[in-house]
């Protein structure tokens, strides 16, 4: 089962997609972050911090989800680190090894209390919390775990035993199933100094102390059902930002972010756009379709779909896309000839230019113009004589004309030419709880 849930079509689609990355923190060269980096630059970041069992990947559907609507998500792994502080000054460096100054940060369990420490210690760098299945003090677990000084010497799969045990053994519906099969599947990729850390950094006393981020740049995403941090904790984090956006999830378990993805994406989204975030999605065009020559409108159309920050424009007399900086980018369509028109008198016929060709109009000429800008064959500008109605020929002449211009939608010189380009529970203290 393990093994399926990893194989899933849409984390397949995401391992092939976007590529993970790896950055040396330190001068010692021992301090590794491991990290997936998506979606456009120009946008704040919203940075994804798994807890103890986890890893970077457990944020692949947040990922697919909220780059295609044009935000920027980072998920990162940390080396191992052994105590707050220093985990604090590690992901700076991180971040500022990836040039990002202003961040908002997506935490859950371990990494919801990391977030917040980090907002308290840098304030000035975090301007959003989203928070989920997680506490703003760990004395608790320190409590259910009194070998926790011996944490750094003991053996593996000592560790990987004890956090299986915070995972419920009760039978769940199939989407619940399949998230503790995968985050399972993560947990074993996780070396055994990795995991020490993260227990030590769950189980260290500390208590996140006053943050000077308004509660109104926090939501609260918890699932009221079965999780491993106890409902006491988490009303804790509530009782914290009274005036933080509530977004609570009827269930989903430990791991909504795969359980309940749909839900989880919409409120990140939700919470993007209450601080101030706008995404900046890439442009969408439509697929091409043959039309005749004359089964519609006399005028050039090219349909360009994207959201709202994009339009469809003519330059001159050719159809161009603006992105987001306004840079036009070339029209490009597919070579068609369309048959002749059953109620035209005239002979007409259409020269389209395929996807990696540009037609132009070049003085008298009509020349093609390659993708990398190199000119092809040339052939004269087309003019077309009208056959009389009563000519049984079928009969077509070229000819050079100095003074022909050619013309887009905006007028048809033309007169008998035509066409038509393609449109485009309460949950109590259990062994291993707060384990993620």
């Amino acid at each position: 089962m393990r093994e399926e849930m990893s194989g899933a079509g849409d984390y397949v689609h995401f391992k092939a997609h976007v590529p993970l990355h790896r950055i040396q923190i330190g001068s010692n060269g021992t301090k590794h972050w491991r990290y997936y980096d998506f979606g456009p630059k120009s946008v704040p970041p919203l940075v994804c911090l798994s807890g103890i069992a986890g890893t970077a990947d457990v944020f692949y559907k947040q990922i697919l989800f909220l780059t295609a609507k044009g935000y920027r998500v980072i998920a990162a792994d940390a080396p191992p680190i052994w105590t707050h502080q220093e985990w604090v000054s590690s992901f700076e460096k991180f971040l500022d090894a990836l040039g990002v100054h202003h961040v908002h940060l997506y935490g859950t369990s371990l990494g919801g209390f990391l977030a917040q420490l980090f907002a308290q210690y840098r304030p000035r760098r975090v301007k959003s919390l989203l928070l989920s299945n997680t506490f703003v003090d760990n004395w608790a677990f320190e409590a259910t775990m009194p070998w926790a000084s011996l944490i750094s010497w003991t053996p593996e799969f000592v560790l990987k035993r004890y956090v299986l045990s915070g995972i419920q053994d009760a039978p769940q519906e199939p989407l619940i199933a399949d998230s503790i099969d995968f985050v399972v599947n993560q947990l074993e990729s996780l070396s055994r100094e990795e995991l020490a850390s993260r227990l030590t950094l769950n189980t260290l006393p500390a208590a996140v102390g006053q943050i000077t981020l308004p509660d109104a740049g926090v939501t609260i995403m918890d699932t009221n059902d079965y999780c491993a941090v106890p409902s006491v904790l988490k009303a804790k984090v509530s009782a914290r930002y009274p005036g933080a956006r509530g977004a609570f999830l009827k269930s989903g378990g430990d791991f909504p972010f795969l359980s309940r993805a749909d839900e989880v994406n919409l409120h990140a989204q939700l919470h993007l756009r209450r601080v101030g975030i706008e995404g900046q999605p890439q442009l969408t065009l439509k697929k091409p379709t043959s039309k005749d020559t004359m089964s519609g409108s006399s005028s050039s159309e090219e349909i360009i779909e994207g959201d709202k920050d994009f339009k469809g424009k003519r330059v001159g007399t050719d159809t161009r896309w603006v992105g987001v900086k306004g840079q036009p980018q070339p029209t490009l369509k597919n070579p068609t000839f369309n048959n002749r028109s059953n109620i035209s008198s005239s002979t007409e016929e259409i020269f389209e230019v395929g996807k990696d060709l540009q037609i132009k109009g070049v003085g008298s000429h009509t020349k093609w113009v390659g993708a990398e800008g190199q000119l092809h064959s040339t052939l004269k500008n087309p003019t077309f004589n009208a056959r009389s109605k009563s000519s049984s020929g079928n009969e077509e002449i070229l000819e050079g004309d100095d003074d022909f211009e050619r013309k887009g939608a905006g007028g048809d010189p033309l007169q008998n030419l035509r066409s038509v380009h393609p449109s485009p529970g309460d949950n109590g203290f259990i062994p291993g709880v707060g384990l993620y």
